[in-house]
């Protein structure tokens, strides 16, 4: 509670610092990012977000990736697949799955359009398999939205995403312990829940995601 009603005023970031060195809080740092091998697509798009990572409204840019989770007491992985939203970097969506397939990416990608049936954003990802095939490209196409990617090798294009993955590994993953994978699987989405609804953020004028999309006129 103290720490919520602190991340509401306007205190400076100096000033911040030492109160955590006088309580004994330290941050958690975020691991280096390992880059997965990229499979040869089937077509590509160009970068239409062009790192233009404002938006106006709801719904108007869109971004996806597919990032894994290991335990070692468990030799499977689990992946999770979400959505943000660039207006308020809210997860519009996701899936996690013990496999990673086109099946649970597009299983994702159709309750995000079904649960938004207006929305029309400019759909960013990487070049991953699931987004370069043509079932993908027909998804894209009947959901009327624009498809753009990332430059290879550039996971910058794709920053807000990879922030978002950065963050939740480094406030519930690193350095503690599951009991399973199903364990990290109920923690991961108890953790979604969490960020877009009580998480508060600089770029948001220290509001949680949904607080601030709450705060709008526009309709999803």
């Amino acid at each position: 509670m103290f720490i919520n009603r602190l991340n509401q005023q306007s205190y400076s970031e100096g000033y911040i610092h030492r109160l955590m060195i006088y309580l004994g809080i330290s941050a958690r740092i975020r691991r280096k990012k390992v880059n997965r091998k990229r499979s040869k697509p089937d077509y590509v798009k160009e970068n239409v977000l062009a790192r233009d990572f404002s938006a106006a409204k709801p719904n108007e840019k869109w971004l996806t990736d597919v990032t894994e989770f290991s335990i070692s007491n468990d030799s499977r992985k689990l992946y999770l697949s979400p959505i943000m939203d660039l207006y308020d970097n809210s997860i519009v969506e996701y899936e996690l799955s013990f496999r990673n397939s086109n099946h649970f990416v597009f299983k994702m990608f159709d309750r995000a359009v079904a649960n938004n049936p207006s929305a029309k954003p400019i759909f960013h990802s990487d070049r991953g398999f699931s987004y370069t095939g043509p079932a993908f490209k027909h998804k894209i196409e009947n959901a009327e939205m624009t498809q753009s990617m990332s430059r290879v090798g550039k996971c910058i294009d794709n920053g807000p995403m990879e922030g978002f993955f950065g963050t939740l590994k480094t406030e519930m993953f690193y350095g503690r312990k599951f009991d399973s994978l199903e364990d990290l699987k109920d923690k991961i989405k108890m953790y979604i829940h969490f960020y877009n609804n009580k998480r508060f953020q600089k770029k948001l004028g220290c509001l949680a995601p949904m607080e601030y999309r709450n705060q709008t006129s526009y309709c999803a």
